[in-house]
């Protein structure tokens, strides 16, 4: 059996996080037993949820154990299989962790599935036709509910997420402005993901300066925002919300760090009678179906092209992952394994 590079939580960030949190450790791969699959890793999925449960704080999943592989998202070939539904070569995605191999007890509902890399390049699979691609999905389609011609805005338009929220609100007819960081980011989300407009957030010094600019790219209010960032971009939003608007909150990646983030106009939710819901995309397993098959279709008919920031090694798996905090990846961050 292969030696296995894999990269533990070693201790709890006090305050930002930072690569002395981790530890890569190699380790010798267990033999096989009946039912089990042998994976090895092409993907690791770096996601700004993975700080969230380096916390000992009560959270909405259990806490990463310290000591333990890194939990994440992985994409890769079956090497071994004593499981009669998987055969070695098969492209699979699970979740796999930060490590070159993993062992799958294959009879776990959901804990590997095969995929079909024809049309679809399979690191993909952890981005746009992925849990980011369904996360997308679920906020727009099931929370915001928008009717063509309705205005939708998203945070964070330029990664995983928020390239794929802009694919699919075009296609149900909305006007779609993104919240990115940076001009060449914003250049990205207009000319090559086709929204219809994009704000540079780094361009304001506070909400009312933001607000001023969503103004200007929604002349018409804002009927749906997907939440990623929180702070003072969502201050900014509630300010262009118009009445019995919808605000899908997937992530408040400004405050990931531990500090508070407190609204400036909690008022507003009253005014403007707002719908705002939180949710996790792993709660909502019965429209992932639904919902891959139409992203899968997206990024096969070239209507989703989705950009990816990829690291090379197990070894640059944390740099990589504190970068995506700062926001310094371009589209979905990976790590080539």
């Amino acid at each position: 059996m292969p030696t296995n590079r894999q990269i533990l939580l070693d201790n709890r960030p006090q305050g930002e996080a930072n690569v002395g949190n981790f530890k890569l450790v190699s380790t010798e791969t267990p033999a096989l037993q009946d039912g089990q699959v042998l994976v090895r890793h092409h993907y690791l999925s770096l996601d700004p949820y993975m700080r969230g449960r380096m916390n000992e704080s009560k959270s909405y999943a259990q806490p990463q154990p310290l000591g333990e592989v890194m939990i994440g998202g992985t994409v890769g070939e079956v090497v071994e299989s004593r499981h009669p539904k998987f055969a070695v070569g098969d492209p699979v995605v699970g979740m796999g962790g930060w490590q070159e191999y993993s062992v799958v007890d294959a009879s776990q509902p959901g804990a590997l599935r095969k995929v079909d890399t024809t049309h679809v390049p399979l690191s993909h699979y952890l981005g746009a036709v992925g849990m980011p691609g369904v996360t997308a999905w679920y906020g727009l389609v099931k929370i915001i509910d928008p009717k063509a011609g309705d205005t939708v805005v998203v945070s964070a338009a330029a990664g995983a997420v928020g390239s794929a929220y802009g694919a699919l609100a075009k296609a149900r007819g909305c006007r779609v402005v993104g919240i990115a960081g940076g001009k060449d980011k914003c250049d990205y989300v207009v000319n090559e993901l086709g929204f219809d407009a994009c704000i540079d957030y780094k361009a304001h010094k506070d909400a009312y300066s933001l607000a001023k600019a969503l103004k200007q790219a929604c002349p018409n209010g804002i009927d749906g925002y997907f939440e990623n960032v929180g702070g003072m971009v969502l201050d900014a939003v509630l300010l262009r919300m118009n009445a019995h608007g919808r605000i899908a909150v997937c992530g408040m990646i400004a405050g990931y760090d531990g500090q508070p983030l407190p609204l400036a106009n909690p008022a507003l939710i009253l005014v403007n009678r707002l719908k705002i819901q939180g949710f996790i995309v792993s709660e909502h397993m019965e429209i992932w179906p639904e919902a891959l098959k139409e992203l899968g279709t997206l990024v096969g008919t070239g209507k989703l092209r989705p950009r990816e920031s990829v690291a090379q090694g197990i070894e640059a798996a944390p740099e990589a992952f504190l970068g995506l905090l700062k926001g310094k990846n371009f589209g979905k961050q990976l790590v080539k394994l």
